[in-house]
């Protein structure tokens, strides 16, 4: 899809502000619903939700071969990429359950379900977690037929599945088993299945040679002493993770806890052990990581306000609802700096760091990440102590009004793919001496929380 002229006038003098560091204006706001990128961003393509699922917000998206999986509050739709110039769906499956995290690995299809039903199926409404018999956390589907998804296997965990990561198995186990942490949170007295402290996650093993077997086999304490309950400003007091994100063929993990940012140990794959643990006072929720391909950093995002706040505004300032930059030196984490985007947006657009994923350039850090009506955001970290961005894309308010943007950002063979809560799903292309290598690096697949090492291109 083509941008406009006067899109392209609107971004050349919106990123070179974005390169003095000044602040954005009220008159650099675009238009209503209006894209604008940086020169070195083109938009190639946006495909509309498809109509099963058009009343319901898109979410995470997993890869695989030619095709992308997009998740939504209602359901998930697989699209052929194998020409991202000319993608298309090709089926929605209509399976309702917040939020639909998805992971993909062969022919299966792992949806994370942390909204409270009457059962299991994909016909199931909402029902207080107060009942007993109420059912939330992991879907299964068979993905072997593309335009016909089949539900397998559901699994029941604790307070549901929030997000869930696949992790492969080790030695031996690697082509028998495939693991899912389960990542949930916000206990409650009078919750039978999701009681206080929780403090946990929940993981899954499942057998590859038959994974309607799959079940819960082990649900470790993260915080046997409680996690941080009381720093002022939090969002929620810490009570579990909400994300995950494993370095498999490295045996760590990175933990965002709500509260705390921790290390884990994952070499026994239903053992994983904390090993670093740290706290700021300027996040409000810790919720997602990425490890640069190195390991010798790691990006923690701050959702400030839970997604829904106006918080890219120079009210909120550039550390809060912000990325933080670690290194990892002698297995702690030593804090580097803070990343936001330096282009306010109106006090209508709910904005906050959000999900992203590594652009494979050797030598270099540099990820594309989502800021939720903030857009999305190319930068680079390679210098922990001063990142900066490097290519953008965004829309303008939305003239219906209400939240939304982009909740999912991530990097797969050479384009750039981003899954917006009413506009769908966005493809888009970085031109830029600084990641054009990139585009040499493929992969088969692409589980942004199952990070792998592209050193001589992806496995």
């Amino acid at each position: 899809m083509s941008t406009p002229r006067r899109t392209l006038v609107a971004a050349a003098a919106a990123f070179a502000l974005a390169l003095t560091g000044m602040p954005a204006l009220a008159a650099d706001i675009p238009p209503p619903d209006t894209v604008v990128t940086s020169p070195n961003v083109t938009h190639v393509l946006n495909i509309p939700k498809p109509a099963p699922i058009a009343a319901t917000i898109n979410t995470d998206i997993a890869f695989q071969g030619g095709y992308a999986y997009v998740g939504n509050y209602g359901g998930f739709s697989i699209y052929d990429i194998r020409n991202p110039k000319k993608a298309t769906v090709v089926s929605s499956t209509v399976c309702p359950g917040a939020q639909m995290d998805v992971s993909v690995y062969g022919n299966l299809l792992f949806g994370a379900v942390d909204s409270s039903r009457n059962n299991d199926s994909c016909q199931s409404v909402f029902q207080s977690a107060t009942v007993k018999e109420s059912w939330e956390g992991v879907r299964i589907f068979d993905i072997s037929d593309k335009a016909n998804p089949k539900y397998i296997k559901s699994v029941e965990t604790n307070c549901g599945s929030h997000t869930l990561t696949l992790v492969p198995g080790k030695g031996r186990d690697k082509h028998k088993n495939v693991y899912v942490y389960v990542s949930s949170y916000l206990p409650a007295e009078n919750f039978p299945d999701c009681m206080p402290p929780h403090d946990k996650i929940s993981i899954i093993k499942v057998p590859l040679d038959n994974p309607t077997a799959a079940a819960v086999a082990a649900t470790p304490v993260v915080f046997p002493d409680g996690g941080n309950e009381t720093q002022p400003g939090l969002l929620v007091p810490t009570s579990g993770c909400h994300d995950i994100t494993v370095y498999a063929e490295k045996n760590i993990a990175a933990g965002a806890c709500m509260g705390d940012g921790v290390l884990f140990d994952i070499s026994d794959r239903l053992n994983p052990k904390v090993t670093a643990r740290t706290t700021d006072p300027n996040f409000a929720f810790w919720h997602s990581a990425t490890f640069s391909n190195d390991a010798r950093k790691v990006v923690f995002t701050d959702e400030l306000g839970g997604g829904g706040a106006a918080t890219c505004n120079e009210a909120t300032g550039p550390n809060r609802g912000a990325d933080a930059i670690y290194e990892i030196v002698n297995g702690q984490l030593v804090f580097k700096s803070y990343f936001k985007i330096s282009r306010h947006q109106a006090d209508s657009e709910n904005c906050v760091a959000h999900n992203g994923s590594l652009i494979p350039v050797e030598g270099r850090d540099i990820m594309v990440q989502a800021w939720y009506m903030g857009g999305l955001s190319i930068w680079d970290f390679t210098d922990a102590a001063n990142p900066k961005e490097i290519g953008y894309f965004e829309r303008g308010p939305r003239a219906a009004g209400g939240g939304g943007g982009i909740w999912s950002a991530y990097y797969y063979n050479g384009y750039i793919y981003g899954a917006d809560f009413h506009e769908g799903l966005d493809i888009l292309k970085i031109n830029d001496p600084l990641t054009d290598s990139a585009k040499y690096v493929r992969t088969d697949r692409l589980n942004v929380q199952t990070q792998e090492s592209y050193r001589g291109g992806w496995h």
